[in-house]
């Protein structure tokens, strides 16, 4: 009975997993020259991005540097206990969601606007003409940037010198709690639109032309061809980038964000990033600002997954 049984069950599967393998070498030789291209990048990330993982445990430790990650007296929740019961904590929460989500509801559907609009373009060589005028911003640093916003939006900038024109009073922009938001949200979109439209560019080129061609035959206008053609196409596209997005709202422009803010603005752009920064690199709180870290860290991987899960349920396009 037992031979029987074997014969039954353990040869299918065994049977099962050579051609599993089998078919696994093929795709891989297949695959080899992009799977050798791969390789540097899997060990850089490994090196910077798993490697240093372990030094997440002094969130959970009084550290000292001469006793060691693994000699330091270990607090459990203390650093957790001491965020929470900030009296900031309210503030940094808030204003990093506000600008989070006001960024992901401006920056994310502009790049989809900008490439449907650059595709129905007809003439060739002025969608080159736009593509590399909106992609430029994207190669400017961060502190360029930020030195442009200081020169064009200061007392004496070029929008004041253009309110003066038509007889308006000069605005202090940057020391304005209700202009902050308007800048850093307004900037971003302005520096990644068209870098962040090569993406959906890509995607609505794979769009067969003969649907386009029907569509036109049976007298659709544009906006039913974006509508019924172009959206859909690129709907998956769409998701998998909107995923990430919600899962970052917690990780606002911090670098721009830091170059931006000032004492008289602190109320709205004083935020998670900025406060590490201050509280870990300038106190020298490393193991508080360990904790701060590794709880956002946790918050966008929940994001994430509950995201991806509502996307699966409501559509059929997901990460995983």
């Amino acid at each position: 009975m037992n031979d029987n049984y074997k014969k039954m069950t353990g040869a299918p599967i065994r049977a099962s997993t050579e051609q599993g393998a089998k078919a696994f070498l093929r795709e891989f030789l297949r695959q080899k020259s992009l799977i050798l291209m791969s390789i540097p990048g899997l060990i850089l990330v490994f090196i910077f991005n798993y490697i240093p993982i372990y030094g997440i445990i002094i969130a959970f430790q009084e550290y000292n540097p001469v006793k060691g990650f693994f000699g330091s007296e270990w607090v459990g929740l203390k650093y957790f206990r001491m965020f929470f019961s900030n009296h900031y904590t309210f503030r940094l929460l808030t204003n990093t969601l506000l600008l989070g989500v006001y960024s992901l509801l401006w920056s994310f559907p502009a790049p989809i606007i900008l490439a449907l609009m650059m595709d129905l373009l007809r003439s060739q060589r002025y969608k080159k003409v736009v593509q590399t005028i909106s992609y430029f911003p994207h190669f400017i640093s961060t502190v360029v940037v930020a030195g442009l916003i200081r020169e064009l939006c200061g007392v004496n900038g070029v929008f004041n010198m253009i309110r003066n024109h038509f007889g308006l009073d000069s605005v202090a922009f940057l020391t304005s709690p209700e202009w902050y938001r308007t800048m850093f949200i307004g900037s971003g979109v302005w520096q990644g639109v068209g870098w962040g439209s090569i993406i959906f560019l890509s995607a609505l080129s794979n769009v067969d032309p003969q649907l386009h061609e029907a569509a036109v035959i049976d007298g659709a206008n544009r906006w039913q061809r974006v509508k019924h053609i172009m959206l859909p196409s690129i709907a998956p596209t769409i998701t998998v980038l909107l995923i990430f997005s919600i899962s970052g709202i917690l990780g606002s422009d911090f670098q721009k964000g830091l170059l931006l803010y000032n004492e008289a603005t602190y109320s709205v752009s004083d935020v998670i990033g900025t406060y590490t920064y201050r509280e870990g690199i300038q106190g020298g709180m490393y193991e508080y600002t360990a904790a701060i870290g590794l709880l956002m860290s946790v918050v966008s991987c929940v994001l994430i997954v509950v995201t991806n899960w509502v996307s699966r349920r409501v559509s059929e396009n997901s990460l995983w």
